[in-house]
């Protein structure tokens, strides 16, 4: 299992969908950023803001990242 060393803060976690079909999410926000090590196979999308990942009972869980955008590309490629 290969995993990776990241910078996260702030993150929404995706509780799925309400009965208008709009996403149900639960917003965390903390002071600073803490260094994880993440399972590359729980990431599912980089964009320049968030990690999407996914956690064990289904959700979905997008964390603010303080590394630089092409860094993690370079690692994750």
């Amino acid at each position: 299992m290969k995993f990776i060393e990241l910078t996260l803060g702030s993150c929404m976690i995706s509780h799925g969908y309400d009965a208008d079909n709009k996403e149900v999410l639960e917003h965390v926000t903390v002071k600073g950023f803490s260094k994880k090590i993440v399972s590359v196979s729980r990431i599912k999308s980089v964009s320049e803001k968030y990690i999407l990942t996914d956690y064990l009972d289904g959700r979905w869980i997008y964390w603010e990242y303080k590394e630089d955008f092409d860094t993690v590309k370079k690692t994750l490629v």
